[in-house]
């Protein structure tokens, strides 16, 4: 297949385009600078404008693209950024579908279980309603603009939560842990919805032909709490791990602080395993061990 990846050269985005062309597919991809190659095309979400090329005749787009949600803190211009390049990348591709004569039948838009809010006690599952906060916010605009398609296409929006792999959520913590500065946060029984980097790609690689179509939430198999994660990552570190950052300083963070560190969030990927995905990584220790390997 000829795939278009935005955000290609992200965290995600790097490990979903090495297994993609394993599979021998052909990976697009797109960015704002000058193309170096014959698959790299320009695109500028923020005037709506992407080289028509990158669209016409490839058979799927995956949208990874959006500024980091790890950036702290959320200035009220940093928290139009989030929602700008979400919601602006995927409109941007939505309408060059469109316009297109011969466009993509598939497009695989990233999303994220920040659309849950903070839900303790509960089991999500995509069928689970809308939470509160400014991520959740995000989420329901950035999914409604993946809607903007032509009709006919199969359009996904996988909801994902935190990444265990060499980058994203993991980028301050690993070094942290490493100097023994790794920390809890609040009571660390929150639950927080993880998965393998190896296996957020696969699960997307999984997308591409499978029929599900609409919300596939995209995390683990089995459930982890704050505390279970950052006990685990000081464990394969060889690290100790006494520290607490209390309720009270990670509430002073803002949205940043309460959506991302202290909600909790029991996701079920419901409509992943009941389409046949099979995890390579079944718990976020296994998972975090096969991390701390490759450091």
């Amino acid at each position: 297949m000829r795939i278009l990846v935005a955000g290609a050269s992200g965290f995600i985005g790097s490990e979903l385009t090495r297994q993609l062309e394993a599979d021998g597919h052909t990976v697009l991809k797109v960015g704002r600078s000058a193309p170096t190659s014959e698959n790299e095309f320009l695109w500028l979400p923020s005037t709506l404008t992407i080289d028509p090329r990158a669209i016409e005749g490839t058979d799927a787009v995956i949208n990874l693209a959006g500024a980091s949600t790890g950036r702290i803190p959320w200035t009220r211009g940093y928290k139009r950024e989030i929602l700008y390049s979400r919601v602006l990348g995927t409109q941007t591709i939505a309408e060059a579908m469109g316009r297109a004569l011969n466009p993509p039948k598939i497009l695989l838009n990233g999303s994220a279980v920040g659309y849950y809010g903070d839900r303790p006690g509960e089991v999500l599952t995509e069928t689970s309603s809308k939470g509160d906060g400014f991520l959740s916010d995000v989420v329901e605009a950035w999914e409604k603009s993946a809607q903007l398609t032509p009709e006919g296409t199969r359009v996904v929006t996988f909801r994902t939560g935190l990444v265990v792999g060499e980058g994203g959520a993991f980028t301050p913590l690993i070094p942290l842990t490493r100097f023994g500065l790794g920390a809890s946060f609040g009571s660390g029984e929150q639950s927080w919805p993880w998965i393998a980097l190896y296996d957020e790609a696969a699960a997307i690689r999984h997308l591409l032909t499978s029929s599900l179509e609409g919300v596939v939430n995209i995390s683990g198999p089995t459930p982890a709490t704050s505390k279970l994660i950052t006990d685990a990552l000081a464990d394969a570190l060889g690290r100790w791990h006494p520290w607490v950052v209390p309720e009270f300083a990670l509430n002073l963070l803002g949205d940043a602080g309460r959506d991302l560190l202290l909600a909790s969030q029991d996701v079920v990927p419901e409509r992943l395993l009941a389409d046949g995905f099979e995890f390579r990584y079944g718990t976020a220790q296994s998972a975090i061990a096969e991390l701390a390997r490759t450091l």
